[in-house]
C-alpha cells in the first residue's frame, strides 16, 4: 500500500505553514501525527497533493492552565497528556479515557488536534471535548476565530474548518466543585475503536442535589453526540436509580448509531443504555464523595 504522488513542504514556521494552506487550498492537508492521515494515504482514501508538516512548530504543543480553564495545543500528543500534571488534577475525564485510545505506539505520535480536525464519529476525543464543552481555535494567513465544540464537529471526518483553516488550540473550561466524571467504552479488543463509548459528568448544589450532567458518546451517530434531553431529566433532584434508569432511557432513543460489521444497531444500543447507567452512577458517587456527601 503506498500513497499517491505528492509534494512535501516542512514548514518552519507557523505563518509559512497557513501561507502554504492558501497557495494550495483544498489540496493541501497539514500533517501532524499521520496517525489518521497516513494510513487513508495509504488505502487512497485521502489523495492531498500537498503535505505541510507543521511538527516543528512548538508553538502548537504544550498544555497551559489558567484560572479559568486549560489549554493544549493542537500539536500536544497523548502521551503528554497522559503524563501532564495538569490534565491529572483538573480534567480527571481525560485522564480517565487517554488509556482506551489505541496503542502507545500510537499515542506517542498522535496528536490531539489532528485527531480533532479528522473527526473520525468512533474515537474517544471529540466525545470527550464535546462533553466538557470545549472550544477550538482555528487560525488562518488572515487571522482566527473560536468555535464551540458543539459547532465545530459537522459530520463523520468533517468539521466546521475552512480550507486555509488551521486548528492550533483547544480550551476545556475548569469542572466545577462537586463535580464527578466517568468515560467507559467497549470495544472488541483493547485499543480498538469502540463499538460504543460514553463519557459523563455530574455537578452537584451544597445540599447534593443535580445541578448540571452532561451525556456525551462516540460510536453513536456521523458525529459525536450529546444526549441533552437525558441530561436534563436529572437536573434538579437527588438522584436515584430510577432516575439513572430512565436517563438511559432517553440516551438510548437519542442517538443515531449506524450499526457495523461488529455490532449491529440495536446492541449498540443497549450499550448505550449500559454504559450510561454505569458512568452516571460512577460520576455521580466521585461528585457526592467531591463534595462529602458520600
Amino acid at each position: 500500500m503506498k500513497p499517491a504522488p505528492f509534494r512535501y513542504i516542512a514548514a518552519r514556521s507557523l505563518d509559512e505553514a497557513l501561507a502554504a494552506k492558501v497557495q494550495h487550498g483544498e489540496d493541501a492537508r497539514f500533517l501532524a501525527g499521520g496517525q489518521s492521515l497516513v494510513p487513508a494515504m495509504n488505502f487512497r482514501l485521502a489523495q492531498p497533493t500537498v503535505l505541510i508538516d507543521i511538527n516543528a512548530l512548538a508553538e502548537l504543543g504544550g498544555v497551559r492552565r489558567d484560572a479559568h480553564a486549560i489549554r493544549i495545543g493542537a500539536l500536544t500528543r497523548y502521551y503528554q497528556l497522559e503524563a501532564d500534571a495538569h490534565v491529572a488534577a483538573h480534567q480527571k475525564l481525560l485522564g480517565e479515557a487517554l488509556p482506551h485510545i489505541a496503542h502507545p505506539q500510537i499515542r506517542n505520535r498522535g496528536t490531539l488536534g489532528g485527531n480533532l480536525a479528522h473527526a473520525d464519529p468512533a474515537s474517544e476525543m471529540p466525545a470527550l471535548v464535546l462533553t466538557l464543552g470545549g472550544r477550538l481555535r482555528a487560525k488562518s494567513a488572515t487571522g482566527e476565530r473560536w468555535i464551540a465544540a458543539d459547532d465545530f464537529f459537522v459530520g463523520a471526518l468533517t468539521t466546521a474548518l475552512a480550507p486555509d483553516e488551521l486548528l492550533a488550540e483547544i480550551e476545556l473550561p475548569n469542572l466545577p466543585a462537586r463535580t464527578g466524571t466517568c468515560f467507559m467504552e467497549v470495544a472488541r479488543r483493547r485499543g480498538d475503536f469502540a463499538l460504543m463509548g460514553v463519557a459523563a459528568t455530574v455537578t452537584l448544589d451544597p445540599d447534593g442535589r443535580c445541578l448540571e450532567t452532561r451525556l456525551g458518546y462516540c460510536g453513536a451517530g456521523d458525529r459525536p453526540l450529546l444526549a441533552t434531553e437525558a441530561a436534563a431529566s436529572l437536573v434538579g433532584g437527588n438522584v436515584t436509580a430510577s432516575d439513572i434508569d430512565a436517563a438511559a432511557t432517553l440516551a438510548q432513543r437519542a442517538i443515531d448509531p449506524s450499526g457495523n460489521q461488529h455490532a449491529a444497531i440495536g446492541y449498540q444500543r443497549h450499550l448505550a443504555g449500559v454504559l450510561t447507567r454505569r458512568t452516571l452512577q460512577s460520576a455521580l458517587l466521585r461528585a457526592r464523595q467531591s463534595a462529602g456527601h458520600a
